[in-house]
């Protein structure tokens, strides 16, 4: 493994010497490869284009990032930006000289890594909705060949990009995000053959949330029981970090485990709220769904914006659970809901 990370730390400090022009365009892919993207921004617009797309979306990432972290507790895998300080493999030589950056010191293991394997299983989810949009309006053979080609050309194309970003950030090592999209592309076609998780009901929702959760959290409790201890990469990322600003809470397993949970729970309250059901089939005309995404994401970003303390680890876990949650009601049921009341009372008021 030594050697395989010593190739990774060498491509690593390419990427960063010889394609240093290109730091804006790898930052900005992985900050829009965090699944964040897809919950704050891409899921509003295809609930509101295409349902059954959207619901994939979120079921994909939230499964995903489960396993994510499942695998990184077991894979046990080491991050460039420490390895390179800890490891025996260079002797007495000199270490090589990795930059680090504001979103290279993730606190949890290693591999897989989790912004490829959320990346390639979102961009199938979209890539299949949109060819499955193409073979209803009965695209002719030609045009359909062309733009399947095109469309996995794209995700392929996006996919290196964001695992060249990640090893330039010298977050990941080439192996790790490698792993990440063959595993999230597993993902994503495992879970868009489950037919139920378009119809699951409030109870599924919530037994699944509890599943994962409980699972999860078992699992470390019993792997600590055995005296393995699951945050050993916090140390390493506060000793190995240039700057200890760089190092969040957000970024530990159990940040990103509660911050999913609360997404799958708030998309089951979402689709099974009054509100929403209320509303359900009433206006489904294309202005009414343009300014439902537009005001969903407008909501989205103002709550985006709502930041807690991290000096109590309890009580952040707990917004960020709830802030999640909040998140999937805008879209689903709250701005529907208001909307369409707003037009109900325009219309009454011209009948009157």
């Amino acid at each position: 493994m030594d050697l395989l990370h010593s190739w990774g730390v060498e491509l690593a400090v390419h990427l960063q010497t010889g394609y240093s022009r290109y730091g804006g365009l790898f930052s900005v892919a992985s900050t829009v490869a965090d699944l964040h993207t897809t919950f704050f921004w891409l899921f509003p617009v295809w609930f509101h284009l295409r349902r059954h797309a959207a619901l994939r979306l979120v079921w994909v990432a939230v499964v995903g990032d489960w396993l994510n972290l499942v695998l990184k507790w077991i894979l046990f895998g080491e991050r460039p930006y420490w390895w390179v300080h800890e490891t025996r493999f260079y002797g007495a030589g000199p270490v090589p000289s990795l930059q680090q950056f504001p979103i290279t010191c993730e606190t949890g293991p290693g591999s897989p890594s989790g912004h490829a394997m959320g990346a390639a299983g979102v961009w199938y989810v979209m890539v299949t909705a949109l060819l499955s949009v193409a073979t209803e309006k009965r695209c002719p053979p030609l045009l359909y060949k062309f733009l399947q080609i095109g469309l996995w050309m794209v995700m392929g194309l996006v996919a290196l990009v964001v695992c060249m970003s990640r090893v330039y950030m010298a977050a990941h090592f080439p192996h790790q995000v490698i792993a990440g999209v063959i595993t999230g592309v597993l993902v994503a076609e495992v879970v868009s053959k489950e037919i139920w998780i378009y119809s699951a009901s409030m109870k599924r929702y919530l037994f699944t949330t509890l599943f994962l959760t409980s699972f999860a959290a078992g699992f470390y409790l019993l792997l600590k029981a055995a005296g393995v201890d699951l945050l050993w990469t916090l140390d390493k990322a506060q000793r190995w970090c240039v700057r200890p600003e760089w190092v969040h809470l957000d970024s530990t397993p159990f940040a990103s485990l509660l911050r999913n949970m609360g997404t799958l729970f708030g998309l089951g309250l979402g689709l099974h709220s009054p509100l929403h059901t209320g509303t359900e089939g009433k206006d489904t005309s294309g202005a009414f769904k343009t300014v439902c995404i537009i005001v969903s994401l407008f909501l989205l970003q103002l709550l985006d914006g709502w930041t807690f303390s991290t000096e109590n680890h309890t009580t952040f876990y707990f917004l960020s659970f709830g802030k999640s949650a909040v998140a999937l009601l805008i879209p689903t049921s709250l701005v529907p809901w208001a909307l369409s009341g707003i037009c109900r009372a325009k219309k009454d008021a011209k009948n009157l």
